[in-house]
């Protein structure tokens, strides 16, 4: 941002602030779920997610662009800057969007004896410490033209715009044959470029102006209203599944009533608000997470590496042979590859176990497109301790099953979206609470069944890594796409140098559990 521009916003937010002027740019409020994440931002830890496509064969910088600028723009959240005011912050149209700007060719610089995917790794490392450009929209694409007989793209998107999941579906919108938003979230680049304003546009500015005369202020003392209407999505994210436990426990109740002549005196309302208070305390007064080498103070440097995928079949295959899910024989071999990892440096893990933050979709998948942050973040503990493959798949179906019947994930996502509102220095003291309580943050995104293309080319793989938050040192990111699994991970470089060494465990831990599968006993016409 030039340093003319930076004093003319600086000026407007002062106007902001005395009630004098209208926010520039129509802007409109960031919900406080998203604010929470755009003041997450550390030096430590940029909260930004970043993924790679990897694409064959090659496509042009040029055909990027034009595909950008079709599809891409219809997101309103890529067309907006975010501008702070005080403890809130609001999204500003940016005008014009440079799409040049945010897609750029990248040149990889290979240092000697390191190959093309460390060379990579170590980009996309170097990357993750940067901050994006806070003056424009807050995502960028770095792309290498020539990768491995392809190309192979960055992305970069500041976790304020979206979570994993919203992400997908931005992914899926921007490939040939994607589609495009409903509704009025879909208004192409030419709006942003001094084009006629859309219909739902128009309302919602004169909306503003209403409730502005109403108040007796006059439309330059107005600041703009949620759009979102986040009161109504946020008691439906907690209400919703409390009702549908409510239920559950009613339907239990009377099955035990028909069954047993003196039923459960206790009413559902009084076992609800039980349920309640446990899983706040789970939530807020667990201990320190377990003290290894991978617990410490985060610094800025980092370190990214990824191994060959899995086939999800085999996957699937293990799951069902031992009465599991995909997900707990996929966290099973992630625990279990951390546990060699710290032995392998010497450390007692016996009888240990480390926590991962695991988001947990709160949302309908039909409204991905609407972008915005709209999970639950809970801690579920790793028993990196368990050496024994099959003891610890079971320890973590343990765990799985416990938090699914729990009312943890809406209660965190209340918990976030208050942090959202309170003072900057309360929600750092917040979030160094929250990274003392665990080692990692993990993320587990199922991805399109069957391959997509882009510009012409087939997207091979995908992978994407989440940020971690405060001290955390490790980024946990295990993604499904195309009958594939990828494993992944991004970590602090003081605390996990070599996390090569993690990601080169996890094909093994997962082979020993096929292994095992394949001796049991099929079932007759299986």
């Amino acid at each position: 941002m030039s340093t003319a521009k930076t004093v003319k916003v600086a000026k407007t937010m002062k106007a902001v602030k005395r009630g004098k002027v209208a926010l520039p740019g129509g802007a409109e409020a960031m919900s406080k779920l998203d604010t929470a994440w755009l003041r997450l931002d550390t030096e430590a830890n940029r909260m930004v997610i970043h993924g790679i496509l990897f694409l064959k064969p090659t496509v042009s910088l040029e055909a990027v662009r034009e595909r950008v600028a079709e599809r891409l723009m219809r997101f309103p959240r890529f067309r907006q800057r975010v501008v702070e005011s005080g403890d809130a912050a609001y999204w500003v149209e940016d005008q014009p969007v440079d799409v040049a700007h945010h897609v750029v060719s990248e040149t990889l610089a290979r240092r000697k004896g390191r190959s093309l995917d460390g060379a990579l790794q170590d980009r996309l490392a170097e990357l993750a410490a940067e901050p994006l450009d806070p003056g424009r929209p807050l995502w960028q694409l770095h792309l290498i033209e020539h990768y491995d007989g392809g190309s192979a793209l960055i992305a970069r998107v500041h976790h304020c715009i979206a979570d994993g999941i919203a992400l997908i579906a931005v992914m899926l919108s921007i490939t040939d044959g994607g589609l495009a938003p409903p509704g009025a979230e879909a208004e192409p680049l030419a709006a942003s470029k001094g084009g006629k304003r859309s219909k739902a546009a128009k309302l919602d500015q004169a909306a503003t102006a209403a409730k502005a005369a109403k108040a007796g202020k006059g439309v330059t003392a107005a600041l703009p209203v949620d759009p979102d209407a986040e009161p109504e999505w946020l008691a439906d994210a907690m209400i919703k599944p409390i009702n549908a436990w409510t239920v559950s426990e009613i339907r239990q109740m009377a099955s035990a009533g028909a069954q047993s002549p003196r039923p459960d005196p206790v009413e559902p309302a009084e076992r609800l608000r039980r349920r309640l208070l446990e899983d706040a305390a789970a939530l807020t007064d667990a201990p320190d997470d377990a003290k290894t080498r991978l617990k410490g103070k985060a610094g800025r440097a980092k370190r990214v590496a990824w191994g060959a995928p899995l086939p999800l079949d085999a996957v699937k295959a293990v799951g069902k042979s031992l009465n599991v899910s995909v997900n707990d024989v996929l966290l099973g071999c992630v625990a279990g590859a951390i546990g060699q990892y710290l032995r392998e440096h010497g450390d007692d893990t016996s009888g240990q176990e480390i926590r991962a933050l695991v988001p947990v979709n709160l949302r309908p998948l039909e409204t991905a497109w609407q972008l915005g942050n709209r999970f639950g973040m809970v801690p579920l503990p790793l028993p990196i301790g368990i050496s024994n493959p099959v003891k610890r798949l079971y320890a973590v179906h343990a765990q799985t099953q416990a938090l699914k019947k729990s009312l943890r994930p809406a209660l965190s996502l209340g918990l976030m979206a208050t942090s959202g509102t309170v003072e900057k220095a309360a929600q750092r003291g917040m979030l160094k609470t929250l990274s003392r309580k665990a080692t990692a943050l993990m993320t587990n995104v199922p991805g399109p069944t069957l391959p997509l293309r882009l510009c012409g080319a087939t997207v091979d793989r995908v992978m994407f890594w989440a940020p971690q938050a405060g001290d955390m040192s490790l980024g946990v990111s295990i993604l499904t796409y195309a009958g594939q699994v990828q494993f992944g991970l991004i970590a602090d470089a003081g605390l996990c140098p070599d996390p090569e060494r993690i990601v080169a465990h996890f094909e093994p831990e997962f082979q020993q559990l096929l292994v095992l599968a394949l001796m049991l006993p099929w079932e007759a016409g299986a």
